[in-house]
């Protein structure tokens, strides 16, 4: 402990002096700049002189930026943080759209080396064709060498990937291989690509912090098992990293290729017209044709870049071969702008283009963070929505059955009640659909059913002939009444019926329709939704039976006793029936056309009944006033007429306006009591016994990992939502942890 103490008073010595030593480095070395351009302004014209004046300011803000660059790098660690959170859900991170810089190129474009010289280490895989098969995000971790607490006594650099739980790798050979490796893994051996990333982070203190996406280059012929379409594939896969608004696209050309058809700057100015967030980086430059540079590219004048074009000289494939030091390529390229380019040697190479990145990056995540903020907040609504929907984890499923089942029961009921919370504005549900059952479909089938249907007048004269026996009746006799009514009577029964089936199934149709909440369940637990649909249709199965029974029986007391003494059959229609048998004055002479009309068209129906039993020769005719002893010898079976004598003529009339009047006073009947009938034997029952009736066949501690077994697609949704729920909170508590300080606005180089 006692030396612990002596070391802490040390420590903070030595930061506060490497704090006042880089104070006077950074002045030492803007002395000598000013000093050096001074000197180079008196030899330059007013032109060039500018140039070298926008350098120098460009120069002096990249100091600035790199010697104050605490607050810069506490955002971009907390955007690192976030990336981490959504790699471990399975980078959903594209959903919030975070702030990163993807690296665009074609194929051999030199991405790969621009990234490795900006690490500063040798870890992609390197080959002929297509090496970059799986887009790789990549966190550069400023980790100072002094900074104990992170380095956990490591020297040197180290990295780690994602998918290796946080393995340390030392040896960049071996990251290499891990990235080569895990590429083939998903991808094959045979040149296939895949769109899920690769993560990567490293920690070092030679560069800043930064977040890089590194997509396989743009091909145009597929080789080995690519797909035919392979170009459309990484077109695609480019498009869905750089149409993020929130990233920063670094568009890499080579300086032997045509700059204006440059494929990366054409697919950065479909998504970013205005150039707000297009860097270009232009490779290659020591390999141009002798006798022709890049400065018309470099200075903007070939194709003007928002952000500005930066060059830089790769390592050759000699140079890698013979595994030239990062440090001395970085020197070799520095000494080639000096010799090539003098007037841009400041804003050109690698250590310019990595803290310019930087820079650029924390610029976006200081524009970013208000949307980013908002849009975080708003898909944890959305996945809080998601997650009820597909429902919590169960811990209690005994609790949780017994809840189902009385959640089910009461929704059931209150969908028929027409008491639920979700009311269907475009459709009928539940009790609605019941009551249109009753009073429109039920109703209209009632009253359209014709009393007389099916009763001819010789039936009606066979039923008042048999009903006198030997002796002719002198008025309508009771009993034919009887008879012909309950025949008609007997006709009410099929649409009754038919109405007890149509409630039946509704109320079998409701488990699918009794309430969103229900319904999620439902769908959550599949065979515990067949077990309810089963025990509710043994209860609807047993009722039906009874209750077409009870209205089977219904209709059969109806035909039990014809109560001719009923209110609404009153004398007086019987009265007034008799008063209009007959027309013997003259003034009715209007009325009489019309008896005579409907007699004429009974007349004709007798006629064609008459002729189809003149097809029969067995059977005996009678024919009106034309009678011989052949004839008298047989009795119809049938009674046929072509005439009816104007007392047939009345007694049918009779009795067809008597039989109209009793069976619409039994049709009203029917039509009230049967509705009632359904609902109190069928409707009623199942809703006050159902949640008894289910517990008591499903509530069983056997049955519980049966019945609530999940369906398994729904239960990986409530996974990834609950995984992705808990990564937006974070993510919310990291943005919250940004503070005004944090918030500092560096003007863009």
């Amino acid at each position: 402990m006692p030396n612990r103490r002596r070391r802490e008073p040390d420590r903070a010595a030595a930061q506060t002096q490497r704090a006042s030593l880089g104070n006077a480095q950074a002045a030492g070395i803007r002395r000598q700049n000013a000093q050096q351009h001074q000197r180079q302004r008196a030899n330059l014209n007013s032109d060039q002189a500018a140039d070298i004046r926008r350098q120098d300011a460009q120069q002096h803000r990249l100091q600035r930026a790199s010697l104050d660059g605490g607050q810069m790098e506490s955002l971009i660690s907390k955007i690192n943080k976030i990336q981490d959170v959504f790699a471990v859900v399975g980078s959903r991170e594209a959903e919030i759209q975070l702030p990163q810089i993807v690296v665009v190129g074609a194929q051999s474009a030199g991405k790969s080396s621009v990234i490795e010289a900006i690490v500063g280490r040798d870890f992609l895989p390197r080959g002929t064709g297509i090496v970059t098969r799986r887009p790789l995000i990549l966190q550069l971790c400023h980790t100072a060498a002094e900074d104990e607490e992170k380095r956990k006594g490591r020297e040197g650099d180290w990295a780690q990937f994602e998918h290796t739980n946080a393995k340390i790798f030392d040896d960049f050979e071996l990251v290499r291989k891990e990235i080569a490796d895990e590429t083939d893994r998903s991808t094959g051996t045979n040149k296939g690509i895949d769109d899920m990333p690769i993560s990567l982070k490293i920690f070092s203190d030679r560069f800043p912090n930064l977040t890089l996406v590194d997509l396989p280059g743009m091909t145009k012929i597929p080789v080995g098992d690519q797909p035919r379409n392979i170009e459309q594939q990484i077109l695609k896969m480019i498009m869905h990293y750089i149409d993020n608004p929130n990233s920063i696209i670094l568009a890499v050309t080579p300086a032997n290729q045509d700059f204006a058809t440059s494929e990366p700057m054409k697919m950065a100015k479909d998504v970013d017209p205005e150039g707000e967030r297009t860097l270009a980086v232009l490779t290659k430059l020591d390999l141009m044709d002798r006798g022709t540079n890049a400065l018309d590219i470099l200075s903007g004048q070939l194709v003007d870049v928002k952000l500005g074009i930066v060059g830089v000289v790769n390592r050759s494939q000699a140079d890698i071969m013979a595994e030239k030091p990062m440090d001395e390529a970085l020197q070799a390229e520095e000494a080639f702008f000096q010799k090539e380019y003098p007037n841009f040697a400041k804003t050109q190479g690698t250590r310019y283009l990595s803290v310019r990145l930087n820079v650029l990056l924390m610029n976006h995540i200081h524009e970013c963070l208000p949307s980013l903020k908002d849009r975080v907040a708003s898909l944890i609504s959305q996945y809080g929505v998601k997650l009820n929907v597909y429902g919590r984890p169960i811990e209690d499923k005994n609790q949780a059955l017994l809840k189902i089942l009385t959640r089910f029961s009461a929704a059931y009921r209150a969908t028929i009640e027409g008491t639920t919370r979700y009311v269907e504005a475009e459709e009928l549900c539940g009790g609605a659909r019941i009551c249109y059952i009753f009073h429109e479909i039920y109703s209209k089938l009632m009253n359209s059913i014709d009393p007389l249907k099916n009763l001819l007048p010789s039936a009606i004269l066979a039923a008042l002939r048999n009903a006198t026996g030997a002796r002719p009746a002198l008025f309508v006799p009771e009993v034919a009444f009887a008879l012909l009514v309950k025949k008609q009577i007997q006709r009410l029964e099929e649409p009754s019926l038919k109405c007890v089936d149509l409630v039946h199934q509704e109320l079998q149709r409701l488990v699918s329709h009794c309430g969103k909440d229900v319904q999620q369940e439902m769908t959550r637990f599949p065979r515990l939704c067949e077990a309810i649909k089963r025990v509710l249709g043994n209860i609807l199965k047993s009722r039906l039976n009874e209750t077409k029974s009870l209205v089977g029986n219904f209709l059969a007391v109806e035909g039990a006793y014809i109560n001719t003494r009923h209110p609404e059959f009153a004398d007086a229609k019987l009265i007034d029936l008799f008063k209009n048998s007959f027309v013997e004055n003259l003034d009715e002479r209007n009325e009489q056309k019309e008896l005579v009309a409907r007699n004429e068209a009974r007349n004709a129906a007798m006629r064609k009944e008459l002729r189809d039993q003149q097809r029969q020769p067995q059977r005996a005719h009678l024919q009106q006033g034309n009678l011989n002893e052949n004839t008298l010898t047989k009795v119809p079976e049938k009674l046929v007429k072509e005439e009816l004598t104007p007392n047939e003529q009345r007694d049918c009339e009779i009795m067809e306006r008597l039989i109209d009047s009793y069976f619409s006073i039994v049709r009203k009947n029917v039509q009230d009591l049967v509705p009632k009938t359904i609902m109190h034997n069928m409707v009623d029952y199942v809703t006050e016994n159902l949640h008894a009736e289910l517990v008591g066949a499903l509530y069983n501690s056997s049955k519980l990992n049966e019945l609530l077994g999940e369906n398994e697609r729904m239960a990986q949704q409530r996974k990834e939502a609950m995984a992705m729920l808990e990564a937006l909170n974070q993510a919310n508590d990291i943005i919250g942890e940004v503070s005004e300080s944090d918030l500092v606005d560096y003007e863009v180089l």
